[in-house]
């Protein structure tokens, strides 16, 4: 299907051949009929794109700081990769869609194939969107009306913050394709609205619903306002312009009566004067999107909805409203259309989007149905016939792009396959680093008997489920870490292993590191105490990691990456586990935790892993003590030895080990042999995962179970 995306790092817009979305359970699939381009908004982001690296810096000073903070602790080279791979990323386009459903998910009930729907979708032939994000379009509203839904929806929101009355005086400052709609929503609210913007054509318009229009060019702003109040001021101000000065606010509150609310929907300066907001004890508030569920994964992508009783205006049924005063004729949108463009003649609209006058810009697609999309496309011939170590890669986040794509290079693998969700960052991916397929079908890829072997890397939650289909397709397996999320997940795949005698691989790259190779060859097999600190850094709590169903909380999810390290080490496995958190009550999903590692050979390992430390100060840290001698290696950079004969020092560039671990592996595929980690050490350091979140609930130690005998059955006994 086609797309259009835009090169953060070039500014270039692009019409993209990619394979188009699987539906998902809780979404519908859409062929898209008509898209709605937002001058405002998609402008930003282009000339954003197209604007040299040091202004894109002073555009975003908190990500200088983040660059700076990962310099300290990371180095130079690392951190100026990793940004630029940042700006490399394609970013898909638009938010307003219109199209027909040709594919319904599991848990959706009220649409069907057939229906006529506006969304949050992007300009693409196809978009698979979740369903508290999709509205029925009412039989008398056309196509091209209904691309105004959404951007309605996010001026809708700005009125319901204001909670405007039957009579008062509103004034809306930006008279762009927001601006106007939220005008003529005002006007159907029994509002007097001021329009005010600097586009004569604009105010014309807007002044042939009712609006009283001003231009800051021709008059004083403030006083016009004043005037048209007999000195009361305005009772409500809602901003839909984008400017960077702050003279916009400025003027809001000056022309705002006592006690008068502002509310900002746009983008503009704000450096508020205490002074002007002090004496009329204005309120200020800054209005998100479409409406209350915006940004909410339970909402938006899980589907719950909230009850209508207590939120009577979530994003969907702000959606419906619009939809409806379309419907009604109380909002007109005609009037507002530009120009409707085919979209293979989007640069039409994109290629002048600076200097553009038009309200609305729409784009027109192919509207002969399709039930069958492609959702694998080829990017170059390939014949992998006869050979090993063919990988598919399924999923494209940034693991895959800054960290295994970059680590696999020179490793002598064969690129097929790159799995994704969208189909836009495989794509983009596949191209950069020559592989011969994009797809958002994972089938494809597990039924090709060219492939051998399958790298995972998406959610956490998906890694068993994946795994396990990757076994039953006869392939090898790569699975990022955590291997498993529960007990339940973890047998499964033990189950499945041993039935494919296909080898499962998980990402503990540690212990590849020429700095933990070093450690292990000098250190011998006594028993010996070994810390491993790690200044893990801050997560929200709203971040997926956090959550133990989809990332497991970050002591499965991280902390064992160190269980592996120290069993390497250590040279033993785990044998009881026990770990203590921060705070009076410590929830499953702390991320400020120690944990305490009994090892079979008498070893002890200590994991503190803390998200409250200061990100000056190094990331990663192991200690080891053993037979009167000390290792303390630093952020994987420097190992100094104390007490060692020949040695003192070892010093390289951040080296974490995945180039190591991911050549060993391709190596392995083609070659054959022992495992690079046997399957019952992956086991082990998974069981001893779930066993520190549980002794935090049980406040107690807790024995893992180790031996091959006892793999399926954590206490022992038979199953």
């Amino acid at each position: 299907m086609k797309q259009i995306i835009q090169s953060f790092k070039t500014g270039a817009t692009i019409l993209e051949e990619v394979p188009a979305p699987q539906v998902k359970k809780g979404a519908v699939l859409i062929q898209t009929t008509h898209s709605l381009v937002s001058l405002g908004t998609e402008r930003m982001l282009v000339e954003f794109g197209k604007s040299n690296l040091i202004s894109k810096a002073r555009q975003q000073p908190d990500k200088v700081k983040q660059v700076l903070d990962k310099i300290k602790t990371e180095g130079l080279v690392p951190t100026l990769e990793a940004v630029f791979n940042k700006l490399g990323e394609p970013l898909p386009l638009g938010y307003c869609n219109v199209g027909k459903v040709i594919a319904v998910g599991e848990g959706v009930s009220d649409f069907k194939i057939g229906d006529r729907v506006a969304s949050n979708g992007q300009h693409a032939e196809f978009v698979c969107i979740p369903k508290n994000l999709v509205a029925h379009i009412p039989d008398n509203v056309t196509n091209e009306q209904a691309t105004f839904t959404v951007v309605g929806s996010i001026g809708l929101q700005g009125i319901r913050l204001l909670k405007p009355t039957l009579g008062e005086t509103i004034v809306v400052t930006g008279l762009g394709l927001i601006g106007l709609l939220t005008a003529q929503l005002l006007l159907a609210n029994g509002c007097r609205v001021i329009g005010v913007d600097i586009d004569q054509s604009k105010l014309e318009l807007a002044r042939q619903w009712g609006v009283i229009p001003v231009n800051p060019i021709q008059s004083d702003v403030v006083k016009e306002v004043l005037d048209l109040t007999d000195g009361v001021g305005a009772d409500g101000v809602i901003i839909t312009a984008s400017a960077k000065t702050d003279e916009i606010i400025s003027q809001a509150a000056k022309m705002s009566r006592k006690r008068g609310r502002i509310i900002l929907v746009g983008v503009i300066g704000l450096n508020l004067s205490r002074a002007e907001f002090y004496e009329k004890e204005l309120t200020f508030q800054v209005s998100c999107s479409y409406g209350p569920g915006r940004y909410d994964e339970d909402y938006e992508t899980r589907g719950n909805d909230y009850p209508l009783p207590f939120v009577r205006w979530t994003e969907k049924r702000n959606f419906e409203a619009v939809l409806q005063a379309i419907s009604s004729g109380k909002l007109l949108v005609n009037e507002m259309i530009t120009e409707v463009i085919p979209l293979n003649d989007y640069l039409k609209i994109y290629g002048e989007i600076g200097d553009s006058k038009s309200i609305a810009s729409l784009l027109k697609y192919n509207e002969e149905t399709i039930t069958a999309p492609a959702h694998t496309i080829q990017l170059k011939e390939a014949n992998y016939n006869g050979q090993k170590g063919v990988v598919g890669i399924i999923g494209s986040g940034n693991f895959t792009k800054m960290t295994m794509l970059p680590a696999l290079k020179g490793s002598g693998a064969y690129y097929k396959y790159i799995a994704s969700k969208g189909g836009v960052s495989g794509t983009a991916m596949a191209q950069k680093h020559g592989f011969s397929h994009s797809t958002t079908n994972v089938e494809d890829v597990l039924k090709d008997e060219e492939v051998d072997l399958v790298l995972i890397t998406t959610r956490h939650n998906l890694h068993a489920e994946m795994t396990l289909k990757c076994l039953e397709a006869n392939k090898h397996v790569f699975v990022e870490k955590p291997l498993a999320l529960n007990e339940q997940e973890l047998n499964e795949v033990i189950q499945a292993q041993e039935k494919s005698g296909k080898t499962v691989m998980v990402g503990f790259n540690r212990r590849f590191s020429p700095h933990a190779e070093k450690m292990k060859s000098l250190l011998g097999t006594a028993p010996m105490n070994v810390i491993a600190t790690l200044n893990a850094g801050f997560i929200p709590s709203n971040v997926w990691i956090h959550d133990m169903k989809v990332g497991g909380g970050r002591i499965i999810g991280e902390a064992c990456h160190f269980m592996d390290l120290i069993t390497y080490l250590t040279g033993s496995r785990i044998k009881a586990v026990c770990m203590n958190a921060m705070g009076v009550n410590p929830q499953e999903n702390t991320d400020n935790a120690s944990i305490l590692l009994q090892y079979e050979n008498g070893s002890t390992g200590v994991i503190n892993y803390f998200a409250n430390g200061s990100k000056a100060y190094s990331k990663e840290r192991v200690e080891v003590y053993s037979q009167e001698r000390t290792l303390v290696m630093d952020n994987f950079r420097v190992t100094k030895g104390y007490g060692f004969k020949g040695f003192s020092k070892l010093k390289t560039k951040l080296d974490k080990g995945h180039k190591n671990q991911f050549h060993a592996l391709i190596k392995s595929v083609k070659e054959g042999g022992e495992p690079l980690i046997s399957m019952e050490e992956l086991v082990n350091t998974t069981r001893a995962s779930f066993g520190a979140v549980e002794s935090l609930k049980v406040r107690g130690w807790v024995e893992v179970a180790n031996t091959k005998h006892n793999f399926l059955n954590p206490k022992g006994g038979d199953m």
